[in-house]
């Protein structure tokens, strides 16, 4: 027990890091989107500056906004609910409303301003003067992360018996300046568990363990850390820390009807794998991630994978700007601890990034492109499913081919025979002013904007044209006299006589007689253009390949219908735009089944997610308050000015990617290397040197120890950016060798060990905790590379984590239980926390239970020839050690104490989780059908979603996700134990402002509809004051789609209790805390395999020393 307490109260130690880290977060939210808002939608009427301050309300600062005007605090930090902003921009009271309607927020915009409430509305405002760019730029020039990297000599110390490497040094004078001691060595078990799983993310074998402790050399712990960095496990290990940083992930995000998959995302993870395996030097390393196919790299094609970096982020349903912002963001903070994203909109307002730096870069990636051909990576071996690959996807290409060829055939047909239409929407449409309206009145006639606009185009270049000029002129005359004004155009186009500009015959013939309206003038050219399309279709239905129509008028006239500057030639994207609905589903659905070919089957070849440059460099704009519609001043590609010196140059070959990459990864640019060093430094101590390790910025403090930071850098650019030097540098020495035992004395001096004066405990993170119960069972699969597999799933895959499939829409419950790194941005650390769900987890899941079955299965505990002898083996698999005296007496208590469960009928449980449909005419559920599989943390139709019959329906402990249709809406059902009255609390809220929302209802399986509700980027009270039940009666809770499946994630976690009941029955049942997965069917455990599954969960394994 005082194990664990200690456990307990070092972690809560270690909070404090964390905490600053989660400002910095919540600071960089405002900067990119609350501040904005503010600026553009409030200040006008609630600043220092407002010529009259509305309602007694500024908004200028953070003590403004909490202060409030008139009516009382703007917002409660951490409840949007009860906060009178988040009520005004909702638009939820009459008489409070902000902005005025002609002015109301978009519901992306409200959203942000909930989710800032909610995280406690960060706000670094403290007064209303606003840091002007150019003193920001002078603070910055001070700054301590901008300054070059010294290479610092090591201070002298009293202690000089604690050194053990230079870096000793810088740890052991901060020690004795702040009157501290470091912590006593390690013992030898804990320095080699420490190290197994820094480097390689495993637990050490017990022969490992036995070697160490017998070698009595002075380097035996150097041979201990050249062996696990020699280890392949070590490149497994440490690319899961970068794919945190490069915010890996197998799926695209929310993407409509696309395939959701990235085929080759995992040629990514393995470049990354083998690169820190070979040691590849980090500068290198970085320049590949950015611009390897700007690289002279031979015939070793491997490294293009490594620009997966780039392309691997989410898709943002491919708003391109929203694309380029990621890559910014991923490459700003991921390398080099700028927030260069905070200046997409405005200046940043605390660090030395102007807005035109921001698109100085989106410049660069704006002129970079994905090939729609992945180029293969060289391997020479082709898979042995190959054949049959190819064979299949040749099938599905012609398919979709075919497909497209018959649409694309009847469109187009159709659309020439449009042509007067188009010629007068084109005309009409020049009379509206505003694209909206001009959009809306193609749609009115149901013609394609796109085309409406192609066709004002081809006619703005046609005066004089010998085919449409007689059309301008014609639409140039008033509508009130248009028929006589009309008669002498006529005439003069009719005689043809003109030698200078000399009509097109065909086109003569059409005004013999004068037009009475425009429209009959469109209906000439319209019938003129269809009669030479079917020319041209009859004469190639009878001629292979005809070149042109023999009559040379006529032929013009197809030009204008086929030619290279047609308006009818256009992209396959601008096609696809013009499709209906229903062929546009089935091109994405023929799409699909190719992207799912490359992504799943075993003969496809590894290829890469490549960027290459444009043709033609994009000369970027400035986009005014970051709208790419409104185009401000032209700037140069180029690097930040910061980091440039008065000397920058704009970027020379190409996009500029080259260039940009080599910038990052110089000596010359002060932040590289120390982010990097302490990220490292973050690895292998649990806590940063820097707080906030992605933003090295103006408001990021200092590092605990800005020398030994500096002494790392340095050390790590003059070994040749070795990453595997770096570890055995801080390895090796005495600070990171330290024991990590509590000292209350030390403690009250420096509580959050900023000093580090021990080493901190700490938790296994989700890839360690699973790969060691594998390892620990003797199951586990040390295959390298490859697709990425479904751990959720049983029969579940004995593979190490890293291979794990990350579906980065939704992220399954165990990841993100375990507290996986968001794949949606670049993440700085993980944050751990300790929630019942993990326990559930660890307790209920058939896998924990298998490894627990399979660790007593092993040979040497299998063989075992007594009791005793068994629980001495298991705890040296399970822990490299051998039990102590009272250990081994609570495995006899355990074990007498424990017996076989009956197979005894249980009652129904109280929660079922099911799907199902709502009969709106009996108000009653039509259909309840139980949830097939189990995660482990949630209720679903199989182990991937969508599932292939039962869609995305999911049930979790606090909501889910609706079904794809009425008729597999979520249903959490609710059935009473015993006769009473109960009453019903809750809320359904529903997060974003994209799809439509979902709704919500409470059905009694006796009186019918109790409540409905509907929750649409809001959250909805789901309160039922009283309702009579009898013994067996249903209550469900009840969540479906409205009009469209996409974003109906919800959280709906109800509450029902017992307000009457007979003597002696009562009972309050709470959705979240009761949520169990299937009763067990399967065979009873056995006392022994109780007594290994508590091995497996106890802190000494789940902790690191």
């Amino acid at each position: 027990m005082n194990r664990i307490v200690r456990i307990f109260l070092s972690l809560a130690a270690s909070t404090m890091w964390l905490q600053a880290a989660e400002d910095a977060s919540g600071i960089d939210f405002f900067e990119k989107k609350i501040r904005p808002v503010l600026v553009d939608s409030c200040y006008q009427c609630h600043s220092a500056q407002s010529e009259k301050v509305k309602g007694g309300l500024k908004l200028d600062t953070r003590g403004d906004v909490l202060r409030g005007g008139d009516s009382g605090p703007a917002l409660v930090p951490g409840d949007p609910e009860k906060s009178l902003l988040i009520k005004a921009v909702r638009y939820a009271d009459e008489d409070l409303q902000m902005p005025p309607k002609d002015k109301k927020l978009s519901a992306e915009q409200i959203a942000d301003l909930e989710a800032w409430v909610k995280m406690g509305a960060p706000d670094p405002r403290t007064n209303i003067t606003v840091a002007a760019t150019s003193i920001v730029t002078d603070q910055a020039k001070k700054h301590w992360a901008y300054q070059p990297v010294r290479s610092p000599a090591p201070p002298a110390v009293k202690n000089t018996k604690w050194l053990q490497s230079p870096l000793d040094n810088f740890i052991l004078a901060r020690l004795e300046s702040q009157r501290l001691k470091p912590s006593p060595r390690a013992d030898r078990r804990t320095l080699i568990r420490r190290a197994t799983y820094d480097l390689i993310g495993l637990p050490p074998t017990p022969a490992e363990v036995d070697a160490f402790l017998a070698d009595r050399s002075p380097n035996a712990f150097a041979t201990v850390v050249d062996r696990l960095l020699a280890s392949p496990h070590y490149g497994e290990r440490w690319a899961r820390h970068w794919l945190d940083i490069a915010r890996y992930a197998d799926t695209k995000g929310y993407v409509f009807e696309e395939e959701r998959r990235y085929a080759f995302a995992y040629t990514y993870r393995d470049y990354v794998i083998r690169a820190l395996n070979e040691d590849l030097p980090y500068d290198q390393f970085i320049i590949q991630q950015l611009a390897a196919d700007l690289l002279p790299l031979g015939d070793d094609k491997r490294p293009l994978a490594a620009l997966g970096f780039l392309t691997l982020g989410r898709r943002f349903l491919n708003n391109q700007p929203d694309i380029i912002d990621d890559r910014i963001d991923v490459v700003s903070r991921g390398l080099m601890g700028m927030t260069v994203s905070c200046a997409r909109c405005h200046d940043h307002k605390f660090d030395p990034i102007p807005t035109k730096d921001y698109y100085s870069i989106y410049g660069v990636f704006a002129s970079s492109e994905e090939p729609a051909d992945k180029p293969l990576l060289g391997d020479k071996t082709l898979p042995k499913e190959y054949p049959e690959y190819l064979a299949e996807k040749k099938k599905r290409e012609e398919e979709a081919k075919e497909f497209r060829q018959e649409k694309e055939t009847e469109l187009l047909a159709k659309l020439r025979s449009q042509v007067g239409e188009y010629l007068l929407a084109a005309s009409d449409s020049r009379k509206v002013t505003g694209r909206d309206k001009r959009e809306s009145l193609a749609r009115e006639r149901k013609l394609a904007p796109r085309l409406v606009n192609r066709w004002d185009d081809r006619l703005e270049q046609s005066k004089g044209d010998p085919i449409f000029s007689p059309w301008l002129a014609f639409a140039a005359l008033p509508t009130t006299n248009f028929s006589e004004a009309a008669k002498p155009l006529a005439a003069g186009f009719a005689a043809n006589a003109d030698g200078t500009n000399r009509l097109n015959p065909l086109v003569a013939r059409l005004f013999t007689n004068a037009p009475a309206s425009l429209k009959e003038v469109a209906n000439a050219y319209g019938k003129l253009f269809a009669g030479i399309d079917q020319q041209w279709r009859d004469m190639a239905a009878k001629t292979n390949a005809p070149a042109s129509l023999a009559d040379t008028d006529s032929e013009a006239l197809r030009q204008v219908l086929y030619g290279n500057s047609s308006a009818f030639k256009m992209e396959a994207d601008e096609m696809n735009r013009l499709f209906d609905t229903p062929t546009q589903q089935k091109v994405r659905a023929l799409k699909r089944k190719i992207d799912e070919l490359d992504a799943t089957h075993a003969g496809a070849p590894p290829r890469g997610m490549v960027l290459a440059d444009k043709r033609t460099a994009v000369e970027p704009v400035v986009f005014v308050r970051g709208n790419a519609g409104n185009r401000g001043p032209q700037v140069p590609r180029q690097f930040l000015e910061i980091l440039s010196g008065e000397k920058r140059e704009p970027f020379k070959k190409g996009s500029g990617r080259l260039e940009f990459a080599q910038a990052i990864a110089s000596t010359n640019n002060p932040l590289t290397a120390r982010v990097l060093a302490n990220r490292v430094w973050m690895y292998h101590f649990g806590a940063p040197l820097v707080r906030t390790p992605s933003d090295f910025g103006l408001r990021s403090d200092p590092a605990t120890n800005p020398e030994l930071l500096d002494y790392l850098a340095s050390e790590f650019m003059a070994n040749g950016w070795s990453l595997k030097k770096l570890h055995k540098l801080i390895m090796l020495s005495s600070a990171y060798q330290q024991g990590s035992e509590d000292n209350a004395a030390q403690a009250k001096i420096d509580p959050a060990n900023d000093f580090f004066w021990r080493m901190n405990r700490h938790r296994l993170d989700f890839e360690a905790m699973r790969d060691t119960l594998l390892a620990v069972s003797g199951k586990l699969d040390k295959t390298m590379g490859g697709h990425a597999v479904d751990i959720t799933t049983d029969p579940f895959p004995l593979r190490r984590t890293v291979y794990a499939f990350v579906e980065r829409q939704n992220l399954p419950g165990i990841f993100r239980t375990f507290d996986f790194a968001s794949p949606d941005a670049t993440s700085p650390q993980r944050f751990y926390t300790t929630v019942p769900q993990q326990a559930l987890f660890l307790m209920n899941s058939p896998f924990v239970v298998q490894q627990a079955q399979n660790l007593l299965a092993r040979p040497e505990v299998k063989s075992t020839r007594d009791d005793e002898d068994k629980v001495r083996e298991l705890y040296r698999v399970a822990f490299q050690r051998a039990p102590e005296r009272d250990e081994m007496a609570f495995a006899r208590k355990f074990l007498a104490t424990q017996t076989l469960a009956t197979n005894a009928p249980a009652e129904p449980p109280v929660w079922q989780y099911g799907f199902g449909e709502f009969d709106e005419k009996s108000s009653r559920v039509k259909s309840f059908t139980k949830l097939p599989h189990f995660t482990g943390t949630a209720w679903q139709g199989g182990g991937k979603l969508p599932d292939k019959k039962l869609g995305w329906v999911t049930l979790n402990a606090e909501g889910g996700h609706v079904g794809d249709d009425l008729q597999h809406a979520a249903i959490r059902r609710w059935r009473a134990p015993h006769d009473g009255v109960v009453k019903i609390g809750g809320a359904l809220k529903h997060d974003g402002d994209k799809g439509d929302g979902v709704r919500g209802r409470i059905v009694s399986g006796a009186t019918g509809k109790l409540g409905e509700w509907i929750a649409y980027n809001s959250r909805a009270t789901t309160n039922v004051e009283r309702i009579e039940v009898k013994r067996g009666d249903t209550i469900d809770f009840i969540a479906d789609l409205r009009t469209n499946l996409g974003f109906d994630s919800f959280t709906w976690a109800p509450r029902v209790r017992y307000v009457e009941t007979t003597a002696g029955k009562t009972g309050a049942f709470n959705a979240k805390a009761d949520f169990a997965g299937p009763a067990r069917e399967r065979k009873p455990l056995t006392p022994w395999e109780r007594y290994a599954q508590v091995l497996l969960l106890s802190n000494e394994l789940m902790f690191v020393d």
